[in-house]
């Protein structure tokens, strides 16, 4: 069973910088795909970022060059990067993973999934 925890979460100013990262147990990070989606209330879940087992990266548009995911396999750690947020970033955000090559960003929510972390944007 794979059991995934979030951390980091927490208020950032507009503009700010925020990480959030995400420990794994259970299963190498090595061998899933993995990422975060977000839903913030009255509003679709939106996948965020992802990370394949082979390397391969995906951004929303929404925060493409705003934010990086990243991943320590050594720590079995996700790691994303949240970099010049905006109130619109303000959301729960979940780390999901798979073990799998491949992981779409409209199907994050199906793989193993943590609790969430809560990211408010806010001056």
């Amino acid at each position: 069973q794979v059991q995934v925890v979030e951390s980091g979460g927490g208020s950032v100013q507009p503009g700010g910088s925020l990480r959030i990262s995400c420990t794994a147990s259970g299963h190498p990070t090595s061998e899933m795909c993995m990422g975060w989606y977000r839903q913030a209330p009255g509003k679709e879940r939106e996948g965020v970022a992802a990370i394949d087992r082979d390397g391969e990266i995906r951004y929303a548009d929404s925060v493409k060059g705003r934010f990086t995911i990243s991943k320590d396999d050594a720590k079995n750690t996700l790691f994303l990067q949240m970099n010049s947020v905006k109130p619109e970033d303000t959301a729960m955000y979940t780390c999901a993973a798979r073990p799998e090559l491949y992981c779409p960003l409209s199907t994050l929510h199906f793989g193993y999934r943590g609790q969430g972390t809560q990211v408010t944007v806010s001056s």
